[in-house]
């Protein structure tokens, strides 16, 4: 895929939502820790269900503590993988409070350092909540690339690394969530509604499927 047709795409993308962001519901960067966190191999709708329960009760480290591993789960239960996520997160509160203040800290190396988050997350967090120019590669996101050749690649990290070289600096803050958005409601795994997407002219993948 060509340069002109990379920036088309993003202008595209920018044109029906210029203020995207996650579909997580949170308030402070601790909150959109602790529900990136839980969002591994679990829908936003799960875990926004859960943390409007969990979080008027407790949203720092220091109540998610209070609180403890057993009770955190209990909020959390109906979330993939609830018993190792309760552990991590009350792991990554301990380790927020000795090392950082209770702060989430503003570097991959020490987000990647606290329990429970890995690149993907810690991406995240850097972008969404502190405003870098990252990208986070999820399925949705690895699918698109790939799909449509805008960066393929055979791993998340080199399409990762791939996103950040091909993409105009100025659509950098914003990609991560254009993109998400867009494999999640309308560039779908199975079948992609290419009769409904706003850049199907630039996708060099229609050759290979039909319209809906």
């Amino acid at each position: 895929m060509n340069r002109d047709k990379r920036r088309a795409i993003f202008e595209r993308l920018k044109a029906a939502d210029p203020h995207p962001t996650t579909e997580l519901e949170y308030h402070t960067p601790f909150e959109l820790l602790v529900a990136v966190i839980l969002s591994a191999q679990a829908t936003d709708v799960s875990v926004n269900l859960a943390t409007r329960q969990l979080f008027p009760v407790a949203n720092t480290p220091q109540g998610l503590l209070a609180l403890g591993e057993d009770a955190l789960r209990e909020y959390i239960q109906r979330i993939g993988l609830y018993k190792t996520k309760a552990k991590h997160v009350i792991q990554m509160c301990a380790r927020l409070l000795e090392h950082h203040g209770g702060e989430v800290p503003q570097t991959r190396e020490a987000l990647e350092a606290l329990p429970g988050v890995g690149r993907k997350t810690a991406n995240v967090i850097l972008n969404t909540a502190f405003g870098q120019p990252t990208l986070a590669v999820d399925t949705h996101i690895f699918r698109l690339a790939n799909r449509i050749n805008l960066a393929p690649g055979k791993d998340v990290l080199a399409v990762e690394l791939k996103l950040l070289k091909v993409i105009p600096v100025e659509f950098l803050h914003d990609a991560h969530h254009w993109l998400i958005l867009h494999g999640r409601y309308i560039c779908q795994a199975r079948k992609p509604k290419c009769g409904e997407c706003m850049i199907y002219d630039l996708c060099e993948y229609k050759q290979k499927t039909k319209v809906d």
